[in-house]
């Protein structure tokens, strides 16, 4: 331990952030980062704990506790105290991919579990990790090397996201030939399209893929992978180039492939296709024109301002328009602090559920993770530009509500309680009688979360799924019900978190690569 009486002789410290005022004037990333010797005393405040619950990731009350990805956090943050960031970026290296995309996007479950957060603020090990990993591109430390002896094993990844991307990532390094298929344009999943720029750059993204195809894995895109009515029969046993739509409504050459060929031609298939089937607002009014499923928006958003190298923002979408945004988590939020860049005239952000405490209750004790109110960056940034919190708690909307040519023109909102179901015990929200209030609404962005797998993709595998649709493997393990087929990330454990994509993907790689090796060294 670097210093033991760091954590009382320096208080917590973070980078700096650009002004709400400022940062909505592009989609530019705004937290910055403190310099080298700053973030050295930060790293000197990890008090070394006997019991370090930042690294453990285990569940706690149904929560998970630390980082699923098992990061050496109080090594990480000595070596970084002493002035050693190569080697911190080495220990980190030995858990962790991509420490470049949690830095930015992670609610940081590490720090929620920081010991010295107990009795005073957590070690900024986000961060920590931060710097590190900034560090080792700035001066040459992450290397993607092709490896000396390849297996003659081929795997195929169906899904370019955080948890397709760690699995090629280590199936690679053992020397299997690895390729990636992506429906979209670009490679990344949901880093790419379901997280907007300014939280995490894209060049990030492309930095990175750029390494990995360096190191021999192949990334095929506008590649759909599917079994079912979503492209003609006549494609179905073979890769063609066919007409189809892309992300902006436009047609692209897009290549098809069948489950039967990617298992035929592969010695391994991983289903890394994410929880991409949206939980919708099923309400009088759902087909009027102006309502957008959040991922969607936020999809065509980045696409655009990747396809004009970010100098031409699609203000249309939402200048001076009245926007709803139904849902109450990151991707909500995320919308919020789009729509706001984009020239929204007002934001409202709908929650079901009640407003949680503002701090910790007896009944959420540490380490688990603390069920608090956060206001992320979208609803600062409302709070300053339209004078209010946009979230309006315990409503949803009952109806929407459209003028004579089929437009959104507003919404009813209706407010909802608790209540105790008498045979399941189960507390439901329900609609309060006589509580409905009429809001202006021209967009409407449903981020109400999602209910699992694709279902021409898992349909097309014939792999089981369960009762919410994500695909189904014995506890603890990534193989399928067909052989040789394996699956990661959301559409394994259903929506959740970066890290936990990663995660998955690094194990389910070991498990392949026992599979087919008769062995493991990853």
């Amino acid at each position: 331990m670097g210093k033991p009486t760091g954590f009382l002789e320096y208080s917590r410290l973070d980078g700096p952030v650009i002004s709400e005022e400022d940062r909505v004037n592009s989609f530019n990333e705004f937290h910055r980062l403190l310099t080298i010797e700053e973030q050295r005393k930060q790293a000197a405040r990890c008090m070394d704990c006997g019991v370090p619950f930042c690294q453990a990731g285990v569940m706690i009350s149904g929560m998970a506790s630390g980082c699923p990805l098992h990061n050496l956090v109080p090594e990480t943050n000595d070596l970084l105290f002493r002035g050693d960031v190569e080697q911190a970026y080495r220990r980190l290296a030995t858990t962790h991919s991509f420490p470049e995309f949690t830095s930015r996007v992670c609610p940081a479950l590490c720090e929620a579990a920081c010991t010295c957060g107990l009795h005073g603020d957590s070690v900024s090990t986000k961060e920590n990790e931060k710097t590190i990993i900034e560090y080792a591109f700035e001066h040459g430390l992450v290397k993607e090397e092709s490896p000396k002896i390849r297996t003659g094993k081929r795997v195929a990844v169906v899904g370019s996201g955080p948890s397709g991307l760690a699995a090629a990532h280590l199936l690679n390094l053992r020397g299997h030939q690895v390729t990636v298929y992506e429906r979209r344009d670009r490679v990344g999943g949901l880093l790419r399209y379901g997280i907007p720029n300014m939280k995490l750059d894209k060049s990030v993204i492309d930095r990175r893929v750029r390494m990995m195809e360096e190191a021999g894995i192949v990334f095929e895109t506008n590649v759909d992978v599917c079994g079912g009515d979503k492209y003609p029969a006549e494609l179905s046993g073979k890769i063609s180039d066919k007409a189809s739509y892309n992300d902006s409504g436009k047609t692209s050459d897009i290549r098809h492939i069948s489950a039967e060929v990617l298992i035929k031609e592969y010695d391994a298939v991983v289903l890394a296709c994410g929880a991409s089937n949206p939980r919708d607002i099923k309400a009088p009014g759902r087909d009027a024109k102006g309502i957008y499923f959040a991922v969607d928006y936020l999809t065509q958003v980045t696409k655009r301002l990747l396809d004009t190298d970010m100098k031409k923002p699609p203000y249309e979408l939402a200048k001076d328009k009245d926007v709803i945004v139904i849902g109450g988590g990151d991707t909500g939020n995320d919308c919020v602090g789009t729509s706001i860049r984009l020239g929204a005239r007002s934001v409202t952000q709908l929650e079901m559920m009640p407003k949680a405490p503002d701090e910790r209750l007896i009944t959420n004790p540490w380490p688990e993770w603390p069920r608090v109110c956060k206001t992320d960056y979208g609803q600062e940034e409302a709070i300053q530009k339209f004078g209010h919190d946009p979230r309006i708690y315990q409503t949803t909307v009952k109806e929407f509500v459209k003028d004579s040519n089929g437009n959104l023109q507003s919404v009813i909102i209706i407010s909802l309680e608790a209540k105790k179901d008498k045979k399941t015990g189960r507390l439901n929200m329900v609609p309060v009688e006589g509580s409905e209030k009429k809001l202006p609404a021209q967009l409407v962005l449903i981020a109400a979360g999602f209910l699992g797998s694709e279902e021409y993709v898992t349909k097309g595998f014939g792999v089981e799924v369960n009762v919410r649709t994500n695909v189904s493997t014995a506890p603890g393990k990534y193989k399928t019900s067909i052989d040789r087929v394996y699956t990661v990330g959301d559409m394994h454990r259903g929506q959740s978190l970066v890290v936990w994509a990663i995660a998955e993907g690094r194990e389910a790689a070991q498990e392949i690569d026992r599979d087919l090796m008769g062995y493991t060294n990853l």
